[in-house]
């Protein structure tokens, strides 16, 4: 088991494919044998040293060395390649230094490495010095919230005694003005309005850290800010939630949620606030238990949002190692933790280049978020060594403590198929359908994104393998945009009227009155005068969906459309005698087929084959989306009172 260089090698592979298709070249199998052979020899010596050939047991002692050992060699790498902070470099490792909180980072990363290691240098330099002086470089009003927040985390690895702290020691009296300033929540917290400042609510988490962390410094005296700004950062909690709402009250609802109670408990663990922590028990309990049921089997967690690949693997390793220092939230036992651990640490390692130092997050296929961009790549390798950092440095401690020197390999997860509401308001409901059962493995959210309709967060199964979703794009993935008669385009997303899970778990109907315009404003519905009534159904391995519009009036729709993006290398086309679906789609996935059935449509519908190359529409969170199948129609009427119903259907079998 070459763990976790097979996933390279199969991985350039896949890449080379793309570009032979591309450039219209016929695919040497010699060719790929040659890539083989040479990709083996170059890995073999950096196999990984916890799971040898046959190995079903993970050894905690060899998992951790090679951990801390990969730490050391990339941060270092890092370092050397930092002459000097003033002015500090516009790359590193050929890496823009210049995004939002790049230099935070990195010295949050710097701390950790510290605490994990034992040592204050790295490569010959003072890690307290560097933090004391990538302090000043973030000290610009501008670089506020997470900045600020991990220059509170670095402060606070070298002592909550500021007199010995040699991060505060290594400060001159007017640095440490400038540091005072860098750690006052009032940067991004506005106590007038008691909000944050144009920013999603989960920065209330992040500024009831800061404020706590200050506190416990001595940096801020006043006890009822910190009281007023954590009892404001719990209150959706206090007030009943067991989910948060990041952009209160459209119902955007993905893995900050989580993020955001994990950081309101631990901001009051540390204030000694008991009533905070204990209200957001509930609400701890039920997350990581969504989280749990969400878990793939190679460690990725939430895949629907704002999580761009590597970010929910990260998410995976900070999660068990919280769940392992509060056991009490714990939603399966811990060496199963403990393997999700070690499967998302694998996936990382495997998308990380040894040779430019840097994970592989824009290369070919991958999408790019507004907020992370080529600006931040080299912030989000060193968030990641940081992250690594300080989830090892606990996860190792506690299993020590625990006494468990090995745990299993492979992760084994139950079936589940179940519907989690995050809120039943009578406006607009919301919530995530779960499904692990055999090949059927996936999450279907019915949430609000940044704008409307946007596809990371439209209700489509995602996460099923073959299916890709486009990163942050307004694309009718598995829902259909219409576009009226005066060229508005709405769809049937951002939450949903109504939703009518079955008991059993095995379908879900949601139903649409008010539509959104794609693309708009989250939040912002209208009435086409069109209620669109969805049922998503399993049967073994076959997942179904079935949509019946009913008008109120006549209405005229311009253009029908909806797109199955893929990420299949190639299609089969074609029908089946003696079936009742017009067209069979056949998308192969590496070891599975993907099948695509147009079972039945009221109206014509037109479909092709779309290859993405190097678009937008082909660059999804974990890869590449090569093809496209687009559904389309042209003048599609509803009468009043009329209905009309399509319904197509996908199953997965392996080759």
């Amino acid at each position: 088991m070459l763990f976790p260089h097979m996933n390279i090698l199969k991985r350039k592979i896949r890449e080379e494919r793309h570009f032979c298709v591309r450039q219209g070249r016929s695919i040497d199998l010699l060719w790929f044998l040659s890539l083989y052979i040479g990709l083996c020899a170059t890995l073999l010596p950096a196999k990984a040293q916890d799971a040898p050939a046959g190995s079903t047991q993970i050894q905690t002692a060899a998992l951790d060395h090679e951990i801390r050992q990969f730490i050391d060699e990339q941060l270092t790498a890092h370092v050397q390649d930092i002459p000097t902070l003033s002015p500090p470099p516009r790359r590193v490792a050929g890496a823009l230094t210049i995004g939002e909180f790049s230099w935070g980072t990195f010295m949050r990363t710097l701390a950790a490495y510290s605490q994990l290691s034992g040592s204050q240098t790295i490569a010959g330099r003072n890690i307290p010095a560097m933090i004391g002086q990538i302090g000043l470089i973030e000290a610009s009003p501008m670089e506020k919230a997470w900045a600020q927040l991990y220059a509170a985390l670095s402060l606070q690895a070298f002592g909550a005694d500021l007199s010995h702290n040699a991060v505060w020691l290594s400060l001159s009296e007017q640095d440490k003005a400038v540091w005072k300033s860098i750690l006052d929540p009032g940067r991004f917290y506005d106590r007038k309005t008691k909000m944050v400042i144009h920013l999603p609510q989960n920065y209330l988490g992040v500024a009831a850290r800061i404020a706590a962390i200050d506190y416990q410094l001595g940096i801020i005296t006043d006890r009822s800010y910190v009281d007023e700004i954590l009892n404001r950062a719990a209150q959706q909690f206090t007030d009943g939630e067991l989910f948060a709402d990041d952009d209160l009250p459209n119902g955007r609802y993905d893995r900050y949620s989580l993020e955001y109670a994990r950081y309101v408990y631990v901001a009051a663990q540390l204030s000694g606030r008991k009533d905070v922590a204990h209200a957001v028990e509930p609400t701890l309990k039920a997350q990581t238990r969504l989280w749990w049921d969400l878990m793939s089997a190679d460690g990725y967690g939430y895949s629907w949002g704002r999580s761009l690949g590597d970010i929910s693997y990260m998410d995976t390793m900070e999660i068990v190692s919280f769940l392992l220092q509060y056991p009490q939230f714990q939603p399966a036992p811990a060496q199963d933790l403990a393997t999700a651990y070690a499967l998302a640490w694998h996936s990382l390692r495997s998308d990380f280049d040894d040779k430019t130092h840097l994970l592989r997050i824009f290369e070919f296929g991958r999408g790019e978020y507004s907020y992370i961009n080529k600006d931040r790549e080299w912030q989000q390798t060193t968030g990641f060594l940081g992250k690594l950092a300080s989830a090892e440095l606990a996860f190792s401690a506690l299993m020590q403590e625990a006494k468990v020197s090995s745990f299993p390999a492979t992760l084994h997860l139950p079936e589940i198929s179940r519907f989690q509401y995050f809120t039943q308001h009578s406006d607009r409901q919301f919530g995530v359908w779960i499904v692990h059962k055999g090949h059927l493995q996936f999450a279907l959210p019915i949430v609000t994104g940044p704008r409307s309709a946007t596809s990371d967060y439209l209700p489509a199964p995602q996460g099923l393998t073959g299916f890709g979703i486009p990163v942050e794009k307004i694309y009718p993935c598995l829902v259909p945009f219409l576009e009226l008669e005066d060229h508005t385009v709405i769809s049937a997303a951002d939450g949903a009227d109504e939703i009518q899970p079955s008991p059993d778990g095995q379908s879900i109907t949601a139903i649409w009155k008010k539509w959104v315009t794609s693309g708009g404003r989250s939040g912002v519905f209208v009435d086409p005068g069109i209620t669109a009534t969805v049922t998503w159904r399993i049967e073994g391995d076959h997942l179904f969906r079935s949509e019946t519009l009913t008008a109120s009036k006549t209405v005229h729709v311009s253009r029908w459309w909806v797109a199955m993006p893929s990420t299949a290398n190639d299609v089969i086309t074609g029908s089946e005698k003696n079936s009742a679906e017009t067209d069979v789609y056949r998308f192969h996935v590496h070891d599975d087929v993907l099948t695509f059935r147009l079972r039945h449509s009221d109206w014509p519908i037109e479909t092709e084959i779309i290859a993405t190359g190097d678009s937008a529409l082909g660059k999804g969170a974990h890869g590449p989306i090569p093809l496209l199948l687009v559904l389309s129609s042209s003048g599609l009427s509803l009468e009043a009172s009329q209905s009309k119903q399509w319904e197509v259907e996908l199953s997965l079998s392996a080759k």
